[in-house]
């Protein structure tokens, strides 16, 4: 028999009883129990209609009921909700006899469960990360297509450009080493599209097949410690592909100190697809390096995430997320998902990716970037890379993955051992936001947020780098 009964557990039942005459002096379209429950659960609309001394009192009450329970109000509410939820469905369906589990049941527990799910994440990242994105677009396709705009379209480029432009800063501005087509464009189509788009398409299927709500359950209590919750897996993740849309989709998280930690570790910690997959290609030559960069980029995550914890002011986080069936993606969706975040993708970065060719040529021309290489190498130095990583930084200031471009070329050019491309990788990992993420920054956050956390980022990324080649000298590190 199904019963309409709904009991909290006794400290909620007993704030509850506090509340209720407190409350019948002041007029509201829900009962007394209904609007003691919004006021516990700190329901923003229902805090507005108290006096001031009202809401010191409610707070009281908040904070002794909450020590009484050991968790939040809003949590315990849900979980007992939940429950009863559970309880009316037990007595109200009827369970088939067959003792066996659906398949889907069993993959839930089985990617949920900490002692399963962190190893099938381990292969996702292995597989889906490294293997895909890593080795077959940032290393596979990548070195494909980079080989024909090398061998067919650069020298094409070049030559037309003496033909039609007498005058060698024009030739300049087209062709060369920082043209348009062959700097531009080229990084653009050759290193930067295989990998974005890989990436596009293994984070299509794991949205698809409803993996990404149980990650968020998975790992909901390591980010609590960092003062998020679960839910913030998914701008996360996202900002492995783009941080400019993993910024807008921060939108979504339930308290401005959420979305504020957020931002904070999608502008310093998480590579976006083409810089991660660039980095990931260049590492792989070592295991050990690439260990290295996994590793501290790891404990920096969790680090700025612990201390964002600890010292900015806010509400906790509190979790709760529909669970999507799991169910085999299809093709014709995973294509066309693919297919519109590469359409806008691409539509954002071509032009960004011509700009900066533009500006490179402006600034070579009038003798400012040479001026800002000339400033930047000191600091370079001191990180033990070779003066011409100068100007990959430099790169990485109009975007990340225009640095990791830079990074991908120096390079091929046997410019950097295994140790100072460690060190680069994990500076240029940590620098500043691309413009176009700075711009989503300043459009949520605010100038003054934005300002203070890309300034933030610029400096940690250079003490790192730093921090990083004196440990490298330290143990004599060769790679």
């Amino acid at each position: 028999m199904l019963t309409n009964q709904l009991a909290y557990p006794q400290p909620i039942e007993d704030a509850i009883a506090d509340l209720v005459p407190w409350l019948e002096n002041l007029s509201s379209g829900f009962s007394l129990r209904s609007r003691a429950l919004l006021l516990l659960q700190r329901d923003e609309e229902a805090w507005q209609t108290l006096p001031e001394n009202g809401q010191t009192k409610l707070v009281e009450i908040i904070n002794r009921t909450e020590t009484a329970l050991g968790d939040s109000i809003t949590s315990v509410v849900a979980n007992t909700r939940q429950q009863l939820a559970w309880n009316y469905e037990q007595q109200s369906v009827v369970q088939p006899t067959s003792t066996h589990q659906p398949l889907s049941e069993w993959l839930h527990k089985l990617v949920i469960h900490p002692l399963t799910g962190l190893p099938i994440l381990v292969l996702i990242i292995y597989y889906g990360v490294y293997k895909f994105v890593g080795e077959f677009g940032a290393g596979t396709l990548v070195d494909i297509i980079e080989t024909f705009f090398e061998e067919n379209i650069n020298p094409v480029v070049n030559h037309l450009a003496k033909v039609i432009f007498p005058w060698q800063p024009l030739q300049d501005l087209i062709g060369n080493d920082y043209g348009i087509i062959t700097l531009g464009i080229r990084y653009a189509v050759a290193i930067i599209l295989p990998v974005v788009a890989t990436f596009f398409l293994m984070f299509s299927i794991l949205e698809d097949s409803g993996y990404l709500p149980r990650l968020s359950l998975l790992i909901d209590r390591l980010f609590k410690a960092i003062g998020l919750e679960g839910r913030a897996v998914i701008p996360m993740v996202l900002g492995l592909g783009c941080g400019t849309m993993a910024t807008l989709v921060t939108r979504t998280l339930e308290t401005k100190r959420e979305r504020l930690i957020a931002t904070i570790l999608l502008a310093s910690t998480v590579p976006c697809a083409a810089q991660l997959g660039v980095v990931l290609g260049l590492l792989s030559q070592s295991a050990t390096a690439l260990s290295l960069w996994i590793g501290f980029m790891v404990a920096i995550f969790i680090g700025i995430g612990f201390l964002c914890n600890r010292l900015l002011p806010g509400e906790k986080p509190y979790f709760y997320m529909e669970i999507p069936p799991l169910r085999l993606p299809r093709i014709s969706a995973i294509i066309k998902k693919t297919y519109i975040r590469l359409k806008w993708y691409f539509g954002e970065i071509l032009p960004l990716f011509i700009y900066a060719s533009v500006i490179i040529w402006i600034g070579r021309l009038t003798g400012i970037f040479d001026f800002l290489i000339h400033l930047l190498q000191p600091v370079v130095a001191a990180l033990g890379l070779p003066e011409s990583t100068a100007q990959v930084f430099l790169y990485g200031f109009f975007r990340r993955d225009y640095g990791a471009a830079g990074l991908f070329d120096l390079q091929q050019q046997g410019g950097l051992n295994h140790h100072q491309l460690i060190v680069a990788a994990i500076t240029l990992t940590l620098f500043i936001p691309c413009i176009a993420q700075l711009q989503f920054m300043i459009k949520e956050r605010g100038v003054k947020v934005a300002t203070l956390i890309a300034v933030f980022v610029f400096v940690f990324a250079f003490i790192m780098g730093f921090v990083v080649n004196q440990f490298l000298n330290f143990v004599n590190f060769r790679g």
